[in-house]
């Protein structure tokens, strides 16, 4: 069996893990250039956390500047077996108001500017993505939030947009009619990538406004989700310290296979593949390339 390790990658607001303990700070180098900070190693009631600020500490980072492909590659290489993404969000549903966590089960990608893959030209692979959220590690999340009482709403679908600015009314308007949950700036490629790194991964969507096709909320500032955020914070920071408190210590196998994404998706010839491309992919491909 491998020993489960928890990664937990902080979104907007959230820089810190407090609870972590026998903490190391460490900057794991790359091969696909620089992580959006360093990792804070240690562990909660024995069981080891790798945190990660997704945005560095001060919120220096836009979405669209942000490296996820180097980010998701220093978790993998720090040994990250199950990966939690904290993500702030805006709502379209009136029953998801600000304050609601919810576990996402499905995206949507919108974004166009981000690296989406560690594969290409010289290794071609084709993971599955039609059930992008490792549902066991939702159940986990699901049971230590009852356990916090901290109300979650499960199953969800998240539009990932580019960003930075928020949206237009039209778009606003275009995906709560196409029935989506929320929307972001950060989870994809985020979830793409780790499912290429064969990490299950999920998601808590923290709701922090009703984005603009809301008549009562039709101008969102950084200012109203602040006050948000902080509230969403400190519930977040619970969520993580019970959820690793109740975590097995065992990784459990993924029912969908996450963390053998790549068992059948490696495409190219062995003697066509890029020898240079295979070194930069030790962590993420090592179990299949051998390496």
């Amino acid at each position: 069996m491998t020993k489960a390790v928890l990664g937990v990658i902080g979104g907007s607001g959230i820089y810190d893990l407090p609870g972590l303990e026998k903490v190391r700070e460490e900057r794991i180098p790359s091969p696909w250039g620089e992580p959006s900070g360093a990792v804070r190693i240690g562990e909660i009631a024995g069981l080891p956390v790798v945190f990660l600020p997704r945005h560095d500490k001060g919120h220096r980072l836009s979405p669209s500047d942000i490296n996820y492909r180097a980010n998701i590659d220093v978790l993998k290489r720090a040994g990250v077996t199950d990966l939690v993404s904290l993500s702030a969000c805006g709502s379209f549903k009136e029953e998801l108001p600000p304050g609601t966590f919810v576990l996402i089960d499905q995206f949507v990608d919108r974004t166009n500017k981000r690296e989406s893959s560690f594969f290409g030209k010289g290794l071609v692979a084709h993971v599955s993505m039609a059930h992008p959220v490792s549902p066991r590690l939702r159940i986990h999340l699901a049971a230590a939030a009852a356990a916090e009482n901290i109300a979650v709403v499960r199953d969800g679908t998240y539009v990932c947009m580019e960003g930075p600015q928020f949206s237009t009314l039209a778009e606003s308007l275009t995906y709560k009619k196409l029935g989506y949950s929320v929307i972001g700036m950060t989870n994809m490629p985020e979830a793409k990538l780790a499912r290429e790194a064969e990490l299950c991964y999920a998601t808590v969507a923290m709701v922090t406004d009703f984005d603009c096709w809301h008549p009562d909320h039709d101008a969102v500032t950084v200012q109203d989700i602040i006050k948000v955020l902080t509230l969403n914070a400190e519930k977040a920071k619970r969520l993580v310290a019970r959820l690793a408190r109740d975590f097995p210590r065992e990784h459990e196998n993924c029912p969908i296979g996450s963390d053998r994404a790549l068992d059948t998706a490696l495409i190219t010839a062995p003697e066509a593949r890029d020898p240079e491309l295979i070194k930069k992919l030790d962590a993420v491909a090592g179990r299949v390339l051998g390496r």
